[in-house]
């Protein structure tokens, strides 16, 4: 039996209240929260964490034949952007990484094309939305991903929601838009499209329905999945769905994040549903999909281990709108009086691609030392040229000493330096991200966490920091 046999999700930590926005602006006051990228992150990075979390357990990156990065935000034109996430992730070279960008479809594309898929596949969706400041794109959006791998059954890697049915419908409608180089999108008025979505989604479920011979009644949770809020309003309500198994749509905590709003939901269902029980999904844009999903045994006991709703309930408290402003490029800040950050250069970065992008350290085979990062010589017992690697991405630590430096150039300052000393042995110094400066305190946890350092001369220089380890967070995570 083949089907969906791993699953996690990424919900940034950072928080923009609606209600922040209207006093800013003067508008409506709005309820709720959107998730919010931080300033180091981008549709890369959360994709590397969203996919981590579905590859946590063992052996089950070696399976993985095709990776495949839906976005409607890529953090590169021309250069493939799943080529980042593979070599974040330590896949074999072999393995496909391709992406599926340029329009928030493609999340849904991505989904097919893994179920379908005759070998084990893992797809990732990520967005990152942004729009005029006030404008309901802004409000409503979100920022997040999710990754899922699609396979057949194994030990140790079972099938966990089995595929019963998919089916697409496309429609060529002018409903949002935005042209190369724009930064954010453009809409039709919404009443425009709302029928037609509504008539489009009838269509793909009830083929989907239909292939799977499954009545309408015994779906226990539907999820509906789109940018045009009241076409997504209408199919939940008009769809022939007991009211009881419509899912939330989240929107009031995190908002919509697109490309990424499908697979949050979906893995947010994962989290908490039992075995036995039928998952529809519901994709609008550009026409309808519906995936039909039914659980298996299996789940309950391969859960992804961060749930959405704990990283929902994990997030900060709510930033400064002039800090998600100046973030996001939207307000020109003052720039510190310090040299321009220079970019990675290409030939060594390539030369070092393990400990650049996998965070893959050295352990000594004479005396078992670690070394961050990887060095030919051991320091301990002089050994030359006898190490292994040693991948540390997944490795917790404790902070030993840190430095709160208000003079580096940073988006959010201060900045913060911990040295971390690993479990297992190890010690390596590097940036506290997702904090403040009551987070940087000797003795706490710490994981590691892929982010996008510095951009300069239109290169991203990506990296791994440091993070808090929150309330709630096991030890097994990653």
């Amino acid at each position: 039996m083949a089907g969906l046999i791993a699953y996690g999700a990424y919900v940034p930590y950072h928080r923009l209240a609606r209600t922040d926005v209207a006093a800013a602006l003067g508008g409506k006051g709005g309820k709720g929260t959107r998730a919010v990228a931080g300033y180091d992150e981008d549709t890369t990075s959360m994709a590397v964490e969203a996919a981590r979390g579905a590859l946590a357990r063992d052996g089950l990156r070696a399976r993985v034949s095709q990776l495949f990065l839906a976005t409607a935000a890529p953090a590169y034109l021309d250069k493939t952007n799943a080529a980042a996430v593979h070599a974040a992730l330590g896949l074999d070279p072999h393995v496909l990484a391709a992406d599926m960008a340029g329009s928030v479809r493609s999340g849904l594309g991505a989904l097919v094309t893994a179920a379908r898929s005759p070998v084990p596949t893992l797809t990732v969706l990520s967005d990152l939305r942004i729009g005029l400041p006030g404008g309901s794109d802004e409000v409503a959006g979100g920022d997040g991903a999710a990754a899922f791998v699609f396979g057949g059954h194994r030990n140790g890697a079972p099938v966990i929601a089995e595929v019963l049915a998919h089916d697409t419908v496309s429609d060529e409608i002018l409903d949002r838009w935005r042209l190369p180089g724009a930064p954010v999108s453009r809409v039709w008025e919404e009443r425009f499209a709302e029928e037609i979505y509504v008539s489009l989604a009838d269509k793909a479920l009830t083929a989907a329905l239909d292939h799977a011979a499954v009545d309408i009644g015994s779906i226990d949770h539907f999820v509906v999945a789109g940018l045009h809020a009241r076409a997504c309003a209408a199919v939940r309500r008009t769809a022939g769905v007991r009211p009881e198994a419509v899912t939330p749509d989240l929107a009031g905590a995190i908002g919509n994040a697109g490309t990424a709003q499908p697979g949050l939901l979906l893995a947010d269902v994962l989290d908490r549903a039992r075995p036995g029980e039928t998952i529809a999904l519901v994709v609008l844009g550009d026409g309808a999909g519906a995936l039909l999903l039914r659980a298996t045994d299996a789940l309950p006991a391969h859960r992804a281990a961060r749930p959405v709703a704990s990283q929902i309930a994990a997030g900060s408290a709510p930033m400064p709108y002039t800090t998600y402003l100046s973030w996001r490029g939207l307000l020109d800040r003052e720039p510190p009086r310090r040299p321009d950050p220079e970019p990675p250069y290409a030939p060594p970065a390539h030369r070092r691609t393990g400990w650049k992008y996998g965070f893959v350290a050295s352990r000594c085979e004479k005396c078992a030392t670690r070394h961050l990062p990887p060095d030919r010589v051991c320091t301990s017992c002089r050994s030359v040229d006898a190490m292994t690697d040693e991948p540390m991405a997944h490795v917790r630590g404790t902070v030993a000493t840190f430095t709160v430096d208000r003079l580096a150039a940073t988006p959010s300052p201060p900045m913060l330096v911990v040295v971390v000393d690993y479990d297992g042995g190890g010690r390596f110094r590097c940036q506290l991200t997702d904090a403040t400066e009551v987070d940087a305190v000797i003795g706490a946890r710490v994981a590691m966490t892929f982010r996008r350092t510095v951009t300069a001369a239109g290169v991203h220089n990506y990296f791994w920091k440091a993070r808090p380890v929150r309330t709630g967070e096991t030890e097994g995570t990653h």
